[in-house]
């Protein structure tokens, strides 16, 4: 699971409304892979969509114990120099996580560290579950390249998030929830 980083949402604090939304859509998006046989999440840790994917994996290990999180790092000493707060989110997922690890035990040299954790993730994993719209680029795009890449001769399942659908969810949501 991968996908905007909360810098490129405009999301800068944990009580932002558009975080609930999108926490939630995210939410409701596992449980429906959960319910037909996820076993494992697999995030890289980045802050945004990762994280808010770890806190929810997490979160949901209490009702859905079968489900995993896996926490596969780009390089040692990853979010070392990060503001307070995204830190002890950092920290509390990785204590939790049922799996960490880093695909690079060297500190940070290069973005060729960032690229191979997303091949290595790629690679050791069916699918990605992709929140990322083509109407809106960002970090994710680079993702997406190199799993378009990869379909050409492996059979890997890729599904997205879009604005389109996190937005009729909130309308839905709101039609059901504040309807006067």
């Amino acid at each position: 699971m991968s996908g905007y980083r909360s810098y490129e949402l405009s999301v800068f604090t944990e009580n932002d409304p558009k975080l609930f939304y999108i926490k939630m859509y995210l939410k409701n998006r596992l449980i429906e892979y959960i319910e037909t046989g996820l076993e494992w999440v697999l995030i890289s840790a980045q802050l945004g969509t990762e994280l808010w994917v770890g806190e929810i994996v997490l979160e949901l290990k209490e009702t859905y114990n079968e489900i995993k999180l896996g926490v596969l790092l780009p390089y040692s000493g990853f979010a070392e120099n990060w503001k307070e707060g995204n830190r002890e989110l950092f920290d509390k997922i990785i204590a939790k996580a049922d799996y960490t690890n880093h695909t690079s035990s060297y500190p940070y040299k290069n973005p060729m560290q960032l690229k191979g954790n997303q091949q290595f993730l790629i690679d050791h994993t069916e699918g990605c579950l992709l929140f990322y719209d083509t109407e809106s680029e960002g970090k994710p795009k680079f993702l997406l390249e190199m799993i378009n890449e990869f379909k050409y001769s492996h059979d890997y399942e890729l599904d997205f998030i879009t604005f389109d659908e996190l937005q009729a969810f909130v309308s839905e949501y709101e039609e059901n929830h504040f309807e006067s």
